[in-house]
């Protein structure tokens, strides 16, 4: 039997009874441990499994969303070093969009550009912007997600089509070369999608963390973005992946 075949088979074993022993998988396929073990690797790498001590668990849910509050402390320095990066690309006079999230949230309260308009679905960037003079504000209106504050829906997303803007600042919880961009629930990504057709510089804001993820729902293929402004341990080799689809990785 092929490796595919018999990680195909773990997948399916893991979907039923959702862990299973290296010793066991062993006997099922009359392979060595080690042979086992090298398959669980390889599966871990493509985000198919999590490996436990002895054996291996199925892979979390991709339809789990963090809340705006769990993720308001996380990663809190690679966030303030993306979106430093990222508020130094708003230029004065330039026209955006800032997606809801909290690396977004630290976007704008760092941009220094003037006379600029700032299109959201969020609540607190609404806040954060509402006294700066030099900010044009229009909010998209839409559908109240307590869950990640942000605006979505119809209202949203046709609210959207109305605008042609230089750059879209986006939040995803998943980084994919086969899969794209992704994220958990539906209706953000129908805006998140929204937000990227609406922009000339579509621009993912996102931890290193994010890289291999694999979430629900589809946000766009990896070739609709610009460039991925990131921060932490990227391979060079990962760089370059990305690179050759004509997406640029920015580090921070």
């Amino acid at each position: 039997m092929f490796a595919e075949e018999r990680q195909m088979e773990i997948s399916l074993i893991l979907e039923k009874v959702g862990s299973i022993k290296v010793n066991e998988l062993s006997d099922h396929f009359n392979i060595s441990e080690a042979t086992v073990r090298r398959d669980l690797q390889e599966m871990e790498s493509k985000k198919l499994l999590t490996r436990t001590h002895g054996g291996a668990v199925k892979a979390e849910i991709t339809n789990f969303e963090p809340s705006f509050m769990d993720k308001k402390d996380e990663r809190h320095e690679e966030k303030f070093a993306i979106a430093s990066f990222a508020a130094g690309l708003v230029k004065d006079g330039d026209t955006i969009i800032l997606d809801s999230g909290t690396t977004t949230l630290e976007i704008a309260r760092n941009i220094k550009a003037e006379n600029i308009t700032v299109v959201t679905n969020s609540i607190d960037i609404a806040v954060e912007l509402s006294n700066r003079n030099n900010v044009e504000l229009i909010l998209t209106g839409g559908t109240l997600r307590i869950n990640t504050r942000a605006m979505v829906g119809y209202i949203c997303e046709e609210m959207l089509k109305n605008f042609r803007v230089d750059k879209a600042f986006i939040g995803a919880n998943g980084i994919s070369l086969i899969d794209g961009i992704t994220t958990p629930n539906l209706v953000e990504a129908q805006v998140k999608k929204a937000m990227i057709n609406s922009a000339l510089k579509p621009i993912i804001v996102a931890d290193s963390s994010k890289f291999d993820n694999i979430c629900f729902s589809v946000i766009c293929p990896i070739t609709h973005v610009y460039s991925i402004i990131t921060s932490g341990d990227i391979s060079q080799d990962l760089i370059d992946s990305y690179n050759n689809q004509g997406v640029k990785i920015e580090i921070c």
